[in-house]
């Protein structure tokens, strides 16, 4: 019976197996589970590229946006676990959507083969000209001061922007309105205005305002300065335990084969020295990463406790 069960268990398993070794064979599809032109897809477009060359196959990107990032991650999850599918996941799809939506068709944590940890974006602390605070303590004092006189923007209910102001909150023990609006871009204009007091921003987004003097910007959320601005302090100096981090990277589904996953972890971790694909994250605002499979399901599962804690603290909802 127990060798019945081996030669079976032989035939399923050797397809994937002779298919690793010839990997890839055929063009592979990086499904990125948002629209095009964002950040995410060109930071996945240039990925793709420079894959595409090192692979000597085709790497093509696949737009699925939809449901904040849902429908792309359960194409992939539902995916043959071949190396021919896989994804561009962020934050937002694996760590902080599972916690704001449970009904989510798929489990972020169990369905998917974590291949390599691309790149972190780090938000900068912004305030209003009309906020009187220089510095992360001195904001703090004046929250505490002036308990709902000030407020912060986002760019909506459970996106990271917000979680990150929910964190700030919550470990400062001060009290400040929250202003949802439909993304960042938005909330920029009625910060110059002083009408919007704070913002937890992306670096790219905000240095082109904070350059021209209409916005401050106080502090990185990362627990060591941004090398992009590395006279700036970081919030966790002045808050212990703060720290909000992005994170970008490619998973496949379940049960891949482990050389194929090595390839592809081997392949983007050599584009992440490339200086062209460095020049392009360090015009999105993003610090290269890299490192192992395991090193990348370990971030991932830090950071989905992290979120999921704060989420259920606070009463979150993404609506």
């Amino acid at each position: 019976m127990n060798l019945r069960f081996l030669l079976a268990a032989l035939v399923v398993a050797w397809p994937l197996f002779t298919s690793a070794q010839t990997y890839p064979a055929k063009p592979i599809r990086l499904v990125v589970p948002f629209p095009p032109a964002g950040a995410t897809d060109i930071l996945s477009r240039e990925l793709a590229r420079q894959l595409s060359d090192r692979m000597k196959q085709q790497v093509i990107v696949d737009n699925r946006p939809g449901a904040g990032g849902t429908l792309g991650s359960d194409i992939v999850a539902k995916s043959a676990p071949d190396g021919y599918t896989i994804q561009m996941a962020t934050s937002s799809t694996h760590s902080i959507g599972p916690s704001l939506n449970p009904k989510i068709p798929y489990n972020a944590q169990t369905d998917f083969t974590p291949v390599a940890h691309v790149a972190n974006s780090v938000n900068l602390l912004v305030i209003a000209p009309n906020v009187k605070a220089n510095n992360v303590s001195e904001l703090v004092t004046l929250l505490k001061a002036n308990p709902g006189q000030f407020n912060f923007g986002s760019s909506g209910n459970g996106t990271i922007v917000h979680l990150t102001a929910e964190l700030f909150k919550s470990l400062t023990g001060t009290y400040a309105v929250h202003i949802p609006y439909r993304g960042t871009a938005l909330v920029i204009p009625d910060m110059m205005t002083g009408q919007i007091h704070m913002l937890f921003d992306n670096i790219a987004s905000a240095m082109p305002h904070i350059k021209d003097g209409k916005l401050r910007a106080i502090a990185v959320t990362s627990t060591q300065p941004s090398p992009l601005l590395p006279a700036l302090p970081t919030v966790a100096a002045s808050v212990p335990g703060f720290e909000s981090v992005t994170w970008f990277g490619v998973f496949g589904p379940k049960a891949m084969p482990a050389e194929i996953t090595q390839r592809l972890n081997s392949e983007i971790n050599a584009v992440l020295k490339s200086p062209e694909f460095l020049e392009r994250l360090r015009a999105l605002g993003y610090d290269a990463a890299g490192g192992t499979p395991s090193d990348f399901a370990k971030v991932v599962a830090a950071d989905a406790a992290k979120w999921a804690t704060l989420i259920k603290e606070r009463k979150i909802t993404a609506e």
